[in-house]
């Protein structure tokens, strides 16, 4: 184990901001540069603080990153030849203890070292037992005796803490304008490991796919309020924290480490006040060959299981007692196994629901489960999900809803949902989905209302809601069994009719006409053709630039990033018809990339609502008050988190202003007196201006807000600019309505004619 944080190539191009194959040359062509102190010749690494060093000599980097910072003491505290998560339930413990006991540990940070290395183990141990209980505290297997690293990766915990709390992004020592002077904002414990967890599963993605919060919503709103829960493939508990912490949250993973980081992360998003020890137990195994909770039953299940395994146990769970009469899941359909063992665990007239690929509804190997499932009246509802709700993202996945029978219950009906149309898809260039590439507002409304209409229906005895075409369909049990037993949505739905008479396609037609004529000529964004003209020549690339972290210490320009969001909710009523709520509107970075208004609401205080994990936010504060209160107004320019070539600016008078801030996006406020917001918004469509500022993830590029570079230009030049900005993306937005329109009328004639309800049209005649 070294004894003082080391960087291999690849990290030192993420701190840069630049190609690996920047580091090569710098290597050759440097001198000075740092030599490698381990590692092998293919793979070197390198000291931090000497590299540190020498960037910040060569200008390429003004300070590294507090997150990194802890990141590379975590390396060097890991144990080649252990877990690589272990250094982090050692650190989730210490953000634990800072979360509930607060003033513990400003106490312990002020004492010398040699006193801290035995005083904090006791105080985490004892924060632990506590919190979680004296299984949970022993599951952690904390040190007795902390060394130099450890002590100065608890004292940086509790910087990232701070920085994660605090009002402006990536800068906990600016305070919130308007706060009282001499305040300090509130440490955001469960933030800060939030950024420790997404970096961990950036790293190790092909071990971990974590549920995305909205799937993992999804799921929860099913499940309804039950008072226990069981997630038999925990991971890293997204399901379990999609659920209020008033629920008694039980688990199980194959992997104790992960396992523990998942007790932690509860742990750490259950409001401090609440007394302990929580309702959570995580337990570790493989649930199907050790199951840990053998005869106990919940009044739900979720869970995404894993997928195609072929070694799940077969052959020494023959004789199991979960397989209902003795039928056992063929050896190659493991994901009906888990189907089976989330039932067992159900207790009667409780729900199990669970996101499963599409091939489980049709492998024939599989039929007898699934009629057994039919016959009993346990599957209710299958529903399928665009691609992109979850990993892997480019499957359209399952989700099947089961009730555990009662005794007497002779219900045999089945809702299946088709929602894998394009209607719950973003707009895209073709590229593979990611839950940014679904509409989950009306997905969810979707899902949600059907769901609970037929529930209603089936446990009130009442009529069965009315088929809807294109979507659902209820249909009894004994017409799903057959030589195939398919339980595919696609296969039953019926198709939606398509849109009806000349009259209505009439009007889509002069609708598009008018779109299209409003466009005008492309070759009027173009550039005045004379040279040397406009403030593009003194903006251009040698000229001098300035990055948004400096305009920010200049007071320029107010920068606040929202991490989690907010607590939101989808903005529909009680009823659950989908009417706009009243209440403070809040704008998700899906609503900013697809130019929608907000398409959800503030949640009560407490609740978990529509974003997972976003209790306590994430440093959305600003000059209106304390975290999780900043609006938007006019001019504010909104940027995601994710991705890149977005911005938008919030008019005047329009539904983007006065709304809270959701979940992975950054608001920038400028000066208008010495920054345009047009022209700033313009700067970060630009792929030059970003791409030096993007980090690249497995499946995300996230942009690093602080170090984009912008012109230095006067203010007059920057509006000239602002406002040739400004009409390219009144083009841009214009083009993709039109396009959206266009997709609708042809796939409305298309349908027509294919089902005979339009006539052909006259062939045009020849010239």
């Amino acid at each position: 184990m070294p004894d003082r944080p080391e960087v291999t190539a690849v990290e030192i191009a993420r701190l840069a901001g630049v190609g690996r194959a920047a580091v090569s040359n710098w290597r050759r062509r440097h001198a000075d540069f740092p030599r490698p102190v381990g590692g092998t010749d293919a793979s070197p690494t390198f000291a931090l603080d000497e590299v540190a060093g020498w960037l910040r000599a060569q200008g390429k980097l003004a300070e590294l990153p507090l997150l990194e910072r802890v990141w590379q003491l975590l390396e060097t505290l890991r144990d080649p030849d252990g877990h690589p998560a272990a250094p982090l339930a050692e650190a989730g413990a210490v953000l634990l203890l800072l979360h509930r006991e607060p003033e513990r540990w400003a106490a312990l940070a002020a004492e010398p070292d040699t006193r801290l290395a035995t005083a904090l183990p006791r105080a985490l141990a004892e924060a632990a037992a506590a919190t979680l209980g004296p299984d949970g505290a022993a599951a952690l297997r904390l040190p007795g005796l902390l060394g130099s690293t450890q002590l100065d990766l608890a004292r940086l915990l509790a910087r990232l803490a701070a920085a994660a709390g605090a009002p402006v992004a990536g800068a906990s020592t600016v305070a919130a304008a308007g706060a009282p002077a001499g305040s300090t904002p509130a440490a955001d414990a469960a933030g800060a490991f939030e950024q420790l967890l997404t970096r961990y599963a950036e790293a190790n993605s092909r071990q971990l796919s974590p549920t995305p919060p909205e799937a993992a919503e999804l799921l929860a709103a099913v499940a309804g309020v039950p008072a226990t829960v069981l997630d038999p493939a925990t991971g890293l508990g997204p399901l379990l924290l999609a659920l209020p912490p008033t629920a008694g949250r039980y688990g199980q993973d194959a992997d104790r480490v992960t396992g523990v980081l998942a007790l932690l992360r509860l742990a750490l998003h259950t409001p401090a006040g609440d007394p302990g020890p929580l309702p959570v137990e995580l337990r570790a195994g493989d649930a199907l060959r050790a199951d840990g909770y053998p005869g106990d039953t919940f009044e739900a299940v979720l869970c995404q299981p894993p997928y195609n395994e072929r070694e799940w146990g077969y052959d020494e769970l023959q004789f199991d007692t979960r397989w209902p009469g003795g039928l056992v899941p063929p050896r190659g359909e493991s994901e009906l196994a888990w189907v089976l063992h989330c039932l067992a665990h159900t207790r009667p007239g409780g729900l199990a629901a669970l996101l499963l690929p599409p091939t489980v509804a049709t492998r024939r190997a599989g039929r007898r489960v699934r009629a057994e499932l039919l016959r009993s009246g346990a599957l209710r509802a299958v529903v399928a999900l665009p691609a992109g709700a979850a990993p892997p993202y480019g499957v359209p996945l399952h989700l099947w809803v089961l009730r555990a029978p009662r005794p007497g219950d002779d219900f045999r009906q089945v809702l299946l949902l088709d929602a894998s149309s394009a209607s719950f898809a973003v707009a895209s260039d073709g590229a593979e989905g990611g839950r940014d590439k679904v509409r989950w507002p009306e997905l969810r409304r979707t899902v949600l209302n059907a769901w609970r209409a037929f529930d209603l229906a089936a446990r009130e005895g009442l009529p069965l809601p009315p088929d809807r075409p294109g979507v659902h369909r209820a249909m009894a049990a004994i017409d799903l069994l057959d030589d195939e037993t398919d339980l595919s949505p696609t296969r039953h739905v019926p198709p939606a009719s398509p849109v009806g008479g000349a009259a209505e396609l009439s009007h889509l037609s002069g609708r598009l006409t008018e779109l299209l004529g409003g466009l005008g000529e492309p070759s009027a964004l173009l550039p005045d053709p004379a040279p040397g003209t406009g403030p593009v020549g003194a903006a251009g690339p040698t000229g001098p630039v300035v990055t948004v972290g400096e305009l920010v210490r200049s007071g320029v320009l107010e920068l606040y990033s929202s991490g989690a969001g907010v607590p939101a909710r989808p903005a529909a009523d009680a009823s659950g018809q989908g009417t706009a709520d009243s209440g403070t509107p809040v704008l998700t970075d899906q609503d900013v990339v697809a130019g929608n208004p907000p398409s959800a609401v503030l949640a009560p205080a407490g609740a978990t609502g529509g974003t997972a994990g976003a209790t306590g936010g994430t440093g959305a504060a600003g000059p209106v008050g304390a975290a999780g209160e900043l609006r938007t107004r006019p001019g504010d320019v909104l940027v995601p988190a994710l991705g890149g070539g977005v911005a938008r600016v919030v008019p005047a008078g329009g539904p983007l202003v006065g709304a809270a801030l959701g979940r992975q996006l950054h608001l920038l406020r400028p000066d208008p007196a010495a920054l345009d917001p047009e022209f700033l918004a313009g700067q970060f469509r630009s792929t030059a201006s970003t791409r030096r500022a993007a980090s690249h993830a497995s499946t995300t590029v996230r942009l690093d807000i602080r170090r984009v570079e912008l012109p230095r230009l006067p203010i007059t030049e920057q509006r000239a600019l602002g406002a040739a900005f400004a009409r390219i993306a009144a083009f841009d937005a214009t083009l993709q309505q039109a396009a959206a329109l266009a997709r609708t009328l042809t796939q409305a004639l298309t349908d027509g004619l294919a089902t005979g309800t339009l006539p052909a049209p006259a062939p045009p005649a020849e010239s």
